[in-house]
């Protein structure tokens, strides 16, 4: 794969910076202009996108200017220092080997605070959605936020989502973060349980490609939860996150805050987004928060 054309205008080369230098063949640089004039336009939810070379954390970026920015703002890096997932937990990957960007939500007094919970949710369904039309790979979706692809008969986490409040109550929303392994390598693994697009044999590892087809995406799936007031029944979210959840039927451990755990069934997700384990002691305990884990042979 040969790198793009630029031109001498700094915001035509491919990562957006002013630099068009970059190294390894296989990862070539997103172009930002090109993304901006597919993604941005008059009356959808994209109202501006960035393309930084490295930086920390895109959510803690994002989160810093939630009060003056506007709604669908998206903030791309090619790679991140600091990047976080849930409990705090890092997320690293090499330079260009994946998508890590964050995007600010604003549902507006249309959207009861109660539902806005179901984020997290509703972007495991429009990343799956998108990477299944981009890129030819079935994602499944591991409660609360992960993404789970198959590597050689195996389920392998190929990507996460963090969704935090961010701002004032007048002007702020909800950043989701969004990292995907790409095209990380099997020597490149951080873990034996990580997994990425091209070890799952996608039809398309085209960083651009992929990023445009979830952000659409995401679009659509936001437009309707929002038009539906949240509601995720209405909305279609609901029993779509269920058809494609892989903890649903499975028996698993949730580790709760403070030290407790529930082992039991997973059985549904009810309309607060909460997962519903049913104990061997025949009761059904919600789970709002937590950490779940798959258990094996089971």
């Amino acid at each position: 794969m040969t790198p793009r054309d630029a031109s001498d205008d700094p915001s035509d080369t491919p990562s957006g910076t002013g630099d068009g230098r970059w190294s390894d063949l296989d990862r070539p640089p997103l172009n930002a202009a090109s993304l901006r004039r597919a993604l941005l336009r008059d009356g959808g939810l994209w109202t501006s996108l960035d393309v930084v070379p490295a930086t920390g954390s895109t959510n803690t970026d994002l989160a810093a200017r939630a009060d003056e920015l506007p709604e669908g703002a998206v903030l791309v890096a090619e790679e991140q220092s600091s990047g976080r997932g849930r409990l705090d937990r890092r997320w690293s990957a090499p330079a260009r080997s994946g998508l890590f960007f964050s995007v600010l939500l604003k549902p507006g007094p249309e959207v009861p605070v109660a539902r806005w919970g179901w984020l997290p949710l509703l972007t495991g369904v429009a990343v799956a959605t998108g990477l299944s039309r981009a890129a030819g790979v079935d994602t499944a979706l591991k409660w609360p936020n992960d993404l789970l692809v198959t590597v050689a008969g195996e389920e392998r986490k190929a990507g996460g989502i963090l969704a935090e409040r961010a701002g004032s109550a007048d002007g702020g929303g909800v950043v989701v973060g969004i990292g995907i392994n790409v095209t990380l390598r099997a020597d490149e693994l951080p873990v034996p349980t990580a997994g990425s697009l091209a070890l799952a044999g996608a039809a398309s590892t085209d960083r651009d490609t992929v990023l445009r087809a979830v952000l659409r995406s995401l679009e659509q799936w936001y437009g309707d939860w929002r038009t539906a007031e949240g509601d995720p029944a209405a909305s279609r979210l609901q029993e779509t996150y269920a058809a494609g959840c892989a903890t649903l039927g499975r028996k698993v451990r949730a580790e709760l805050p403070g030290d407790r755990s529930i082992t039991g069934e997973a059985v549904a997700v009810d309309s607060d987004g909460r997962l519903i384990l049913a104990t061997g002691e025949g009761v059904q305990e919600p789970v709002g928060a937590g950490d779940v884990v798959h258990l094996r042979g089971v």
